[in-house]
């Protein structure tokens, strides 16, 4: 079974947007996963498709409803659908490339694409949603946050990127940034390959690699080597 992700969003015209190009275009178009995005505004019940309104207590912008939105979930996971459900907040837990290994490993997602000022507490109660953050930065909405967390996840299906090792030493695979990398030609503008990677002496550029990794952390993330 494939990697089933729904995304409820007010503009499903966005999707699948960059998610249809490139490696990860194609394991969509070869069914290794599916993707569908689903408009909100569907599920209002007045005659102006209303999916907001006022937040309670009085302050700026709009939130969205939770009736609505409860509806719009239902709709696309029913009672015993496993798949997780998350709503993209910069309020939420970060990303991290365990949580999603996690996720590409399951059946799939639904991921609410939050608008406005924000999504009412109450059904993200009802309906477990699990809030996750991209940054620490705010967006006009969750779709392109969503589309970060799929492409971060769907790459790891195995056969979209066509070989597993493509991943394996990855940024973040070890707890490390990911070590330099270089290619031909040997010399660029006077700047050579460090010679331990042309030796062919493999255990040498594993250590190599392992101590530019980690000197690469410690200068950029050093709160990754406290972890």
């Amino acid at each position: 079974m494939s990697f089933q992700a729904d995304v409820v969003t007010l503009f499903p015209e966005l999707f699948p947007g960059p998610l249809g190009a490139s490696v990860i275009g194609r394991g969509l178009s070869e069914g290794l996963w599916s993707l569908r995005a689903t408009q909100l505004r569907d599920f209002a019940t007045d005659r102006h498709r209303t999916v907001d309104d006022t937040p309670a207590g009085g302050g700026a912008g709009m939130v969205l409803k939770p009736d609505v939105l409860a509806a719009a979930i239902d709709a696309v996971s029913p009672a015993g659908d496993e798949r997780p459900r998350l709503l993209m907040s910069p309020r939420g837990t970060p990303l991290t490339q365990a949580r999603a290994e996690q996720l590409a490993t399951g059946p799939g997602a639904v991921i609410v694409c939050g608008r406005f000022e924000g999504v009412d507490q109450r059904v993200i109660e009802a309906r477990q949603l699990e809030e996750i953050s991209i940054g620490d930065y705010v967006l006009a909405g969750g779709e392109i946050a969503a589309m970060v967390v799929l492409e971060a996840v769907v790459r790891l299906i195995p056969g979209v990127l066509g070989a597993a090792e493509s991943h394996q030493e990855e940024s973040f695979g070890d707890g490390l940034l990911e070590y330099p990398h270089y290619t031909r030609p040997q010399v660029f503008e006077g700047r050579d390959i460090p010679p331990v990677l042309v030796s062919g002496d493999h255990k040498r550029i594993a250590r190599w690699r392992r101590e530019a990794a980690e000197t690469l952390t410690r200068a950029r993330r050093p709160d990754l080597l406290k972890r």
